[in-house]
């Protein structure tokens, strides 16, 4: 099939495809399918395990220059394929989604398949702990590989081993002076001056004691945080949200290397058994998958951090010696100061992990662990800033008053500032208070930048001034803040959502269907994501927003859901079903006191009902609710544009109209 097409492929429970008659059939009977869905399917088959993109495929089909045209027709082709297949994109058989890059034809071949380019071989394993070519095939990812295998939370109580979480930050600070070598290595892909990417995959636990996953988890958001600061200039380290992605899986590291956009990547391990430790590291260029350099450590366990200095210093001078750079003398590295600023850094990294679910659990969990690293270390500055985090997005997600939930923020984040001012993540939280309570919109994009400033690398610093240029309109320059915090965090869930809800605001609306859907696919508890239902109504896909609706509810009953569906008939012309939901929202609300303004504003924009959307917008706005702050751009609020009143409102929360 591959060149001529003239052989057929046959796989899985009796299927054949069949390019010279243009069929699928299945046990030699031919199953209804579409042109464009077959194309597809003939595509992903002539490239049987290779990863076939979304442009590719557009291309394929379309030719170059149809990409804005293709976004839902590939979606609605792989519904068709997978319908003739029965086979479900959650556990595929025969075709993998490959989330937000494209689609990978997985079935074995049962007859001749096309020849494909071979990937190439890995390099030998390090002698020790780190057989990279073994651990990274075959196996798909695993999506909750963040926690401990049947572990419903982290251990709460610090452990000894925390001591080596902290050591990280001083192997980072020996590889940091690395990282300006390294970007203009021969075969570096980014080329000589350019700004090189890195991936610091998840350390592999070989301690033999399942209950210390988290030690290994923590000492690579170390890495991660201490190498993302080491020249952020010249090298982007991928954040954590997205590495953690490939814990405990087998994928190649050239693909992982092309799903993350990295340029290099570091692989590590660590054992400790009595009173030794061994650490193994290795650099590996994307490139050609060769290694820059790879060590084993074998020590006396007597100071972990005396141990870990020397280490880092060996690899530091391992790297410039390979890159032909002179060894230093010495290295220079910020390690904190105490026992109990390691245990606090320790819960600092839990409760930054479920601050990233944004969810009431996740957020209440993230206050319990971010209030006892304060208790355990009073000047531990980044818990501060964890605490101002969750404190504004709870407000900001509807889950608590906003007055009292930002005033917290606002005290957790001025003390995080007052003990470090370098602290981007203070200056962060203390940016989003000004936007989304204050409407102070001067002091939001100066915080936003400062905290850009003080750490490029910060992915959520990205994303949310991204946002905030969206409010204002000025959709170009948050779509490159949006592709910046995509490029540092490419599989975080919540990064696509917002790059979506940008798209959306800009009227791109078949370009937001497919992201917002992107994460969705990443996680469907994710309410940002669900804005997708506006994107539907707006083009005038009234059953697929209806049907997104309610599988919504099935799983995440609430007036939300309601006030969308509302939303829905009303712009479908359904008066009755519109003001029936309505009905339901309001029973859903009865005895709620967070955010009831917006659901209402929602769900009356749909009927197109300018009171009381106003009365609705104009609640928000006493309420210092975050969700006004898109009533420039908010495609449902469009008809209201020429309305006096609304204009005024627009003036009040601090947009030009």
């Amino acid at each position: 099939m591959a060149g001529n097409g003239s052989s057929n492929i046959r796989f899985g429970d009796g299927f054949e495809l069949d390019p010279s008659a243009w069929q699928l059939r299945r046990d030699g009977k031919p199953l209804k399918l579409e042109r464009i869905p077959m194309q597809i399917l003939l595509f992903l088959g002539e490239q049987p395990g290779q990863l076939v993109s979304r442009e590719q495929i557009a291309e394929k089909i379309w030719g170059k220059n149809a990409y804005l045209d293709t976004d839902n027709s590939i979606n609605g082709a792989m519904r068709k394929i997978r319908q003739a297949l029965q086979d479900d994109s959650a556990e595929p058989r025969y075709i993998e989604t490959v989330t937000g890059l494209g689609y990978r034809f997985i079935a074995p071949i049962l007859s001749p398949a096309p020849e494909t380019p071979q990937v190439a071989a890995s390099p030998e394993p390090l002698q020790g702990e780190v057989p990279a070519a073994d651990r990274r095939r075959g196996a798909r990812r695993s999506t909750d590989a963040q926690l401990p295998s049947g572990s419903a939370q982290p251990p709460r109580t610090a452990s000894p081993m925390g001591w080596l979480i902290l050591a990280a930050a001083v192997v980072c600070g020996a590889l940091g002076g690395w990282i300006y070598h390294v970007r203009t290595a021969p075969m570096s892909s980014a080329g000589a001056g350019a700004q090189s990417t890195l991936a610091v995959l998840p350390l592999t636990n070989l301690t033999g004691d399942p209950s210390q996953e988290y030690f290994s988890d923590g000492l690579t958001e170390e890495l991660i945080a201490q190498l993302g600061n080491a020249d952020p200039q010249h090298l982007s380290v991928i954040a954590r949200t997205s590495v953690m992605n490939y814990k405990n899986t087998h994928e190649p590291l050239d693909q992982v290397a092309r799903v993350l956009g990295a340029q290099y990547l570091l692989e590590g391990s660590v054992r400790r058994d009595a009173n030794k430790i061994r650490v193994t590291a290795q650099l590996v260029r994307a490139s050609d998958q060769s290694h820059v350099w790879s060590r084993q450590y074998d020590r006396e366990l007597t100071s972990v951090l005396a141990l870990e200095a020397e280490i880092a210093t060996a690899i530091a001078d391992e790297i410039r010696g390979t890159l032909g750079q002179p060894a230093t003398a010495s290295t220079t590295v910020a390690v904190l100061q105490s026992p109990e600023d390691n245990e606090a850094h320790d819960l600092y990294l839990r409760g930054r992990y479920f601050w990233n679910k944004r969810s009431l659990a996740g957020f209440t969990q993230a206050l319990s662990y971010f209030k006892d690293a304060i208790a355990k270390s009073p000047n531990y500055a980044p818990a501060y800033a964890g605490l101002a985090d969750t404190y504004a997005m709870l407000s900001n997600w509807g889950l608590a008053l906003p007055g009292e939930a930002m005033a917290n923020a606002r005290t957790a984040a001025q003390r995080a500032i007052e003990l470090d001012p370098q602290l981007a993540e203070a200056h962060n939280a203390l940016a989003v208070i000004a936007q989304d309570y204050d409407y102070d919109w001067t002091t939001a994009g100066n915080e936003f930048r400062r905290a850009i400033q003080l750490n490029p690398n910060y992915a959520t610093a990205h994303q949310w001034y991204g946002i905030y240029l969206a409010y204002q309109g000025k959709f170009p320059e948050a779509l490159a803040e949006s592709d910046r915090a995509r490029a540092l965090d490419p599989l975080s869930p919540i990064v696509n959502a917002d790059r979506a809800a940008t798209l959306l605001y800009a009227k791109q609306y078949s370009r937001a269907t497919e992201t917002f859907l992107t994460a969705l696919e990443m996680d469907p508890s994710l309410g940002r994501a669900h804005m997708v239902v506006v994107s539907y109504a707006e083009t005038g896909r009234y059953d697929e927003a209806l049907a997104h609706v309610r599988s919504w509810r099935a799983t995440d009953p609430g007036p939300w859901t309601w006030a969308e569906e509302a939303f829905v008939y009303g712009r479908a012309g359904e008066r009755e079903k519109a003001e029936a939901a309505i009905q339901k929202m309001q029973e859903e609300n009865r005895g709620r006191q967070f955010n009831l303004m917006p659901s209402q504003a929602m769900a009356y924009s749909g009927l197109k009902d300018r009171s009381q959307v106003l009365a609705a917008l104009e609640g928000s706005f006493r309420e210092h609710s975050s969700q006004i702050n898109e009533i420039k751009v908010a495609p449902q609020y469009d008809f209201l544009h020429d309305d006096p009143q609304f204009r005024d409102l627009v003036r009040r929360v601090g947009l030009t109209p």
